[in-house]
């Protein structure tokens, strides 16, 4: 097993309200928050967006491998916060188990009303599937992700 923090943050030129709303709606989620497009198909999405609420995703990519993300909502502010815990999942093998806080901050963004985002990870992964850097990267393009999406 191996653990691994880290911490990601973003600003967007847009107020908390909206880029909150992109994380609780889940059709605004669904557009942004997905494996890699043209390389992976969604097979389930649920999300309940309230404290003890579930979220789950899973998907299979071209090369026939399936992924799942299952979360639980521990703690809602809305436009302040969201703290989750995940578990991820590759063909069935549990690959990693994190808890990940995600923080709103109104901020000035290019001279307007804007959002600094604060992503931090804390994970537990399991049995060399997967590590902190990896999944970095992937959170990295779903921030990405979310960028174009708040844009449209």
């Amino acid at each position: 097993m191996q653990h691994g923090t880290f911490k990601i943050e973003r600003d967007f030129p847009h107020p908390p309200e909206r880029v909150f709303a992109a994380w609780a709606d889940p059709k605004a989620k669904g557009k942004w928050f997905a494996g890699p497009a043209g390389q992976w198909t969604q097979i389930e999405r649920e999300m309940d967006f309230r404290i003890g609420g579930r979220e789950r995703l899973k998907g299979k990519f071209n090369r026939g491998t399936v992924s799942d993300f299952d979360a639980l909502y521990l703690d809602i502010v809305p436009r302040e916060r969201i703290v989750y815990t995940y578990s991820m999942h590759v063909d069935e093998k549990k690959i990693s188990v994190s808890l990940a806080t995600i923080q709103f901050e109104a901020a000035k963004v290019g001279g307007r009303a804007g959002t600094k985002l604060v992503v931090t990870e804390q994970g537990a992964f399991l049995d060399g599937y997967d590590d902190a850097g990896n999944r970095e990267r992937g959170t990295q393009g779903l921030l990405d992700n979310l960028s174009t999406s708040l844009e449209k």
